[in-house]
C-alpha cells in the first residue's frame, strides 16, 4: 500500500471526489445554459439533466464525507489551500440550503433561492477547479 501524506487522499477518495462534484458541478452549468439562457434547450434544460445533477449532488455530498474527518482537518491544521477549501466548504453549505429550498421551500423564495444557488454553483466549481490544481508540490 502506497503512503499518504498528511492529508492527502487516497486514490480511491480523489476520484470518487473529484468525478463526482465534477459531474454535479457540470450538469448543473448545462441545466443553467439550457434552462436560463435557453440554450440547446431541449436537450441541456431537460430534466434527465436536472435529474442527474442531483443524483451527483448526493454523490458529491457522500465525496465530501468522506474528506471531512481527514483531508479537511489536515488541510486547515497546515493551512494549505485554506481560501479555496474553506470557500468550498461554505459555498457546498449554502447550495445545499438552497436546493433544499427550491424543492422544499415556500414559492415565495424560490426566485431569490434559484439566483443565488445558480451564482454559488458556479462559483464553486471556480474554486473547484482552482483547489485542485493549486495543490502544493509533490516531495
Amino acid at each position: 500500500m502506497r503512503k499518504h501524506g498528511l492529508g492527502k487522499m487516497p486514490i480511491w477518495q480523489r476520484w470518487f471526489t473529484i468525478t463526482s462534484l465534477s459531474i454535479c458541478s457540470l450538469s448543473g452549468i448545462a441545466f443553467l445554459v439550457g434552462h436560463e439562457f435557453r440554450i440547446s434547450k431541449a436537450m441541456l434544460g431537460d430534466h434527465s439533466v436536472l435529474a442527474l445533477h442531483g443524483i451527483a449532488a448526493a454523490f458529491a455530498l457522500m465525496a465530501f464525507g468522506t474528506v471531512m474527518p481527514f483531508h479537511i482537518k489536515a488541510g486547515l491544521k497546515a493551512r494549505k489551500n485554506l481560501i479555496s477549501g474553506i470557500s468550498q466548504l461554505a459555498i457546498l453549505a449554502i447550495l445545499v440550503t438552497t436546493a433544499l429550498l427550491l424543492y422544499y421551500g415556500p414559492e415565495e423564495w424560490h426566485e431569490g433561492s434559484e439566483l443565488t444557488h445558480w451564482v454559488l454553483g458556479l462559483a464553486f466549481f471556480g474554486f473547484f477547479v482552482f483547489h485542485i490544481i493549486s495543490r502544493p508540490p509533490k516531495q
